[in-house]
């Protein structure tokens, strides 16, 4: 092959504002040429338009082509710009496809400057490349109709740091206040198909048994308690036993009448909702009592409910619950059943809650989130969420917002 037809790869970029039909009118010429593409990217940022192709043609073939691209980018108002890539960068960049690649999802209620420059600092120092960057909220700054900010980076590089990373990522999201969820790519990421929930400070605002313990008149008893158990610091079934025992006496009626009084967590019907829409099982895994759990079931159209019976006697509480009781262990066990009753691989499960009593079943789930968790929780989990709702979950399964617009009605079938 003679100097004048021998194949070389040509990097092109044409830039300026988008409009439609661009991108079509382009390769229609590489097309008439017969150009090969071996990669292809296009970005828009606020009607600007960043498009680059890597081609590959011999010498002679191309130079018609590029002085029609050249025409053409100038009808469209667009600048080209040409770049030989030298065998040896060829070769780089192939080998790049083969390396790890990962999404990093940094959450606020804002997205400021500080906190991008800080998550792409981190990413420089252990010489991640950066392949993307998506906003999937609305808009980065709070306003009357979005309350949520968030930007992705698709990222690749190298494993070896990756937990140096994660543990940078955590320091950095505790003092910069937002969240910052690092997450390997993977054909499981966008195919998650359960999510499992804890209930008490997860789906809801507070804990039932404090609320029990407060008409019971044992409420300050029952808070130590319950906190310590969160903490780790007391084993689950006995702190539970204890906690229940304090109960003993209380009117049944008075429990029912706390299915009303106890509000959703921020962004928790949003996020169900959704994940209805979107065709998954949802799951509630509980140490708190059925009665509850079962009424947020028929609510939001929760598919699985397990947690602990409230054993009640003659109208009133006995002071204990019927075994056996949903404990941390038990939770993970039920995860797994349902999987397999679903059909689906654990790497398909999101499990989210925030006690000590949450980490096994955080541990086995694909994708284990802490969510406004103790520290041990938080340590122990894949993510950790404390900056947004619930609804801001969806991000990580990559739920864009304006994905949503056209589906916020209420999914039929929930009870209002």
């Amino acid at each position: 092959m003679t100097p004048s037809t021998r194949a070389e790869a040509v990097l092109i970029h044409f830039s300026g504002h988008d409009a439609p039909g661009q991108a079509a009118s382009l390769t229609k010429i590489l097309a008439e040429h017969d150009i090969r593409i071996l990669d292809i990217g296009q970005a828009v940022v606020h009607e600007s338009l960043a498009l680059g192709l890597l081609v590959e043609a011999g010498a002679a073939a191309f130079a018609p082509a590029k002085a029609d691209l050249m025409e053409r980018a100038q009808a469209l108002g667009l600048q080209a710009r040409f770049r030989i890539v030298r065998h040896g960068e060829l070769e780089h960049w192939a080998r790049g496809l083969q390396r790890h690649h990962f999404i990093i999802t940094v959450l606020g209620r804002a997205i400021t400057a500080r906190q991008l420059a800080r998550v792409s600092g981190i990413l420089a120092r252990h010489s991640m490349n950066i392949e993307r960057i998506d906003r999937l909220s609305g808009q980065l700054v709070p306003s009357e109709t979005a309350a949520n900010a968030c930007v992705e980076f698709a990222v690749s590089g190298e494993s070896a740091n990756e937990q140096a990373m994660r543990a940078e990522f955590l320091a950095a999201a505790q003092e910069l206040e937002i969240d910052i969820a690092f997450q390997r790519e993977s054909i499981f990421r966008r195919n998650r198909r359960l999510f499992a929930f804890d209930m008490d400070s997860t789906l809801i605002q507070g804990e039932v048994i404090d609320e029990l313990a407060r008409l019971a008149g044992v409420g300050e008893q029952v808070s130590r308690i319950t906190e310590a158990a969160m903490r780790g610091e007391l084993n689950f079934d006995e702190s539970f036993a204890r906690r229940v025992a304090l109960l003993k006496g209380l009117a049944a009626e008075r429990v029912y009448s706390l299915v009303d009084s106890i509000p959703l967590a921020e962004g928790a019907e949003r996020l169900i909702r959704t994940l209805r829409l979107l065709g998954y099982k949802t799951a509630i895994l509980s140490g708190g009592f059925t009665f509850f759990a079962e009424h947020l079931q028929r609510r939001l159209g929760i598919d699985y409910v397990h947690a602990n019976e409230l054993e009640t006697a003659d109208g009133v509480v006995t002071g204990r619950v019927i075994p056996p009781v949903v404990n941390g262990a038990r939770k993970a066990e039920l995860l797994g059943e349902i999987a397999r009753e679903e059909g689906i691989s654990l790497e398909q499960v999101v499990a989210v809650g925030d006690g000590a009593n949450d980490i096994p079943m955080l541990n086995l789930a694909g994708m284990g989130i802490a969510y406004r968790a103790k520290p041990l929780v938080r340590q122990k989990a894949d993510q950790a969420i404390s900056a947004l709702g619930l609804d801001g979950l969806l991000y990580l399964i990559g739920v864009r917002e304006w994905d949503l617009v056209l589906h916020e009605p209420v999914v039929p079938g929930i009870e209002p």
